[in-house]
C-alpha cells in the first residue's frame, strides 16, 4: 500500500537502460586525442576581427600555426560546390551582406572582405595547405544547407591530408556519417543546452540534442560542450560513467579556463592568450 506500482519497476529499469545505451560515446580511442590536449585550441584561429587577423581568416590561422596553437574551423559548401571555412549561415555580421552563404556562388563570395579587412572568406584547402600538419585541426562541418554533401566533400579532401585533424558536428547524422564511411577518423559530438540557446528546433530534436541521447547513432570520440552549461545532467553522468574526452567552447578568459580544468581536457580559446602559452602542460606529465 502506497508503494510503487510492482509494474513499475521493470519499466523504469527499461527507460534507465534506455538512456544509458543512448548516452554512450565510443570508448576505445580516448589515446589517440591525446595531442588535441596537449596543445590549446584557437577558435577560428587566432583572430582579432578589429586588426588583420579576422576569425576564419588565412592571416588567424597562419598566426595560430606560428605561435603553435591548434585550430578550430567552420566548413559549409558554397551554391556551386566550393568548401569554404566560414562560421555563420548569413555574411551579414562578417561581411555585412545578407545572403546565405550556402546560397552564394564561390566568384560572388570573393568580391566580399571580412570584418573590414582586406581578406577574404578562404577555402578549406587553401586552409589545409597552409598549416600543412604543424598543429591539430578541429574542424566543424556546419550542418547549413546540403549537409550531406559538405560532409561527403570534406571528408573526401581530408583524405589527402597529412597532418592530425578530428571532425566534428552539431548534427548527429554528420558524426554519424563519418562513423560509416570514415570510421579510422576521430569524431566528435557538439552540443550546448539547446532550450537556453536561440535555435528552431523544436522541443523533442532540443531535448534529444542537450542531453547528447544521439550518441548512440553517431558513437562520438570525444564531446565538445558548451562550457557554460557543462553541469546539465546527462553531460555530467556521460562523463562520470563513460569518461569519453571532452572538449569545452569557447573559453574566453583565463578564468573561465581554469574553471573548466574539472570537466574537460580540451581547450577551445577565444579572446586572449592562455597563461604558459600554447601548451596545456599535459605533455610535460604523461
Amino acid at each position: 500500500m502506497g508503494g510503487m506500482p510492482v509494474f513499475l519497476a521493470p519499466i523504469l529499469l527499461m527507460l534507465l537502460c534506455a538512456y544509458l545505451v543512448a548516452l554512450c560515446p565510443n570508448r576505445g580511442r580516448q589515446g589517440r586525442m591525446r595531442p588535441f590536449e596537449e596543445v590549446y585550441i584557437a577558435h577560428r584561429g587566432l583572430h582579432d576581427n578589429a586588426a588583420p587577423w579576422p576569425e576564419n581568416s588565412l592571416p588567424a590561422f597562419c598566426r595560430a600555426a606560428e605561435a603553435g596553437f591548434g585550430i578550430e574551423l567552420d566548413v559549409q559548401l558554397t551554391a556551386d560546390d566550393v568548401l569554404v571555412v566560414f562560421h555563420d549561415e548569413t555574411l551579414a555580421r562578417a561581411c555585412g551582406d545578407d545572403r546565405k552563404l550556402h546560397e552564394t556562388t564561390f566568384v560572388e563570395l570573393q568580391k566580399l572582405r571580412l570584418f573590414g579587412t582586406e581578406e577574404h572568406i578562404p577555402t578549406l584547402s587553401s586552409v589545409l595547405a597552409l598549416v600543412d600538419g604543424r598543429v591539430p585541426i578541429i574542424v566543424e562541418i556546419k550542418s547549413e544547407g546540403r549537409w550531406q554533401e559538405t560532409t561527403r566533400r570534406t571528408a573526401e579532401l581530408l583524405d589527402s591530408y597529412d597532418g592530425l585533424y578530428c571532425v566534428e558536428s552539431f548534427h548527429p547524422m554528420v558524426v554519424r556519417w563519418f562513423r560509416e564511411n570514415r570510421p579510422r577518423v576521430l569524431r566528435g559530438q557538439l552540443a550546448t543546452n539547446f532550450f537556453r540557446e536561440p535555435n528552431q528546433l523544436n522541443v523533442p530534436t532540443r531535448f534529444l540534442l542537450t542531453n547528447l541521447l544521439l550518441d548512440y547513432l553517431a558513437k562520438p570520440d570525444f564531446i565538445a560542450y558548451d562550457r557554460r552549461y557543462a553541469k546539465g545532467l546527462s553531460f555530467r553522468l556521460c562523463r562520470a560513467l563513460f569518461q569519453p574526452t571532452c572538449a569545452a567552447w569557447t573559453v574566453k578568459s583565463q578564468t573561465q579556463l581554469d574553471e573548466a580544468r574539472d570537466s574537460f581536457s580540451v581547450y577551445i580559446f577565444d579572446s586572449f592568450f592562455p597563461d604558459g602559452g600554447p601548451f596545456t602542460g599535459k605533455e610535460e606529465t604523461s
